[in-house]
């Protein structure tokens, strides 16, 4: 199996299964291939897990991207909702791989490079779209990226939806707020 293949069989399988604390084995076998085929392409549990995080985050840009001819707030409302949906799978796993990169492990060097920067090239589009000047764009979406994500880590630590997306939607209407 390729490595492609392996990665997506792999986010089906956390996607149908949670994260958990399956072993390399385990999700080896779950997913059809040999522990040592793993270890060959992603270098150790964490080195997977990490690709998993990578591909979901890239999922995810690739959603705002085909969203981009709504308007702005059906942009926004969409988007949010496919992102809510995902981090209550994934979301647990991204923290803790974000903690990983904090702490500059090694198993987490590529996916530290893409928790801010990948996102800030379409945030700043977005934001510019939405009216945001464009000199001010880059701190309104470093803004809205970390604010986010902080609601993202208030819905997995509290379960409350509504009061995640009543703040998500106050964010955007503050971002709309004539300047």
């Amino acid at each position: 199996m390729s490595r492609d293949t392996l990665l997506q069989d792999a986010v089906e399988y956390f996607a149908k299964n949670g994260i958990g604390e399956t072993s390399l084995r385990g999700i080896a076998t779950s997913i059809g291939t040999s522990h040592r085929m793993l270890i060959y392409h992603f270098g150790s549990r964490d080195g997977l897990l990490a690709a998993v995080v990578r591909t979901v985050e890239q999922q995810q840009r690739d959603l705002l991207q085909e969203l981009t001819g709504l308007p702005i707030a059906e942009q926004s409302e969409q988007f949010w909702r496919k992102v809510t949906e995902a981090t209550l799978i994934y979301g647990p796993l991204f923290f803790e791989l974000s903690a990983h990169a904090m702490q500059n492990q090694p198993h987490t060097a590529e996916l530290k490079a893409d928790l801010i920067n990948v996102w800030l090239p379409p945030l700043i589009e977005l934001c510019i779209k939405a009216g945001i000047p464009e000199a001010e764009a880059p701190s309104y979406a470093r803004l809205g990226l970390a604010a986010s994500r902080g609601l993202l880590s208030d819905l997995l630590l509290t379960g409350d939806v509504q009061g995640v997306d009543e703040a998500s939607a106050l964010l955007n209407r503050l971002f709309s707020l004539p300047r």
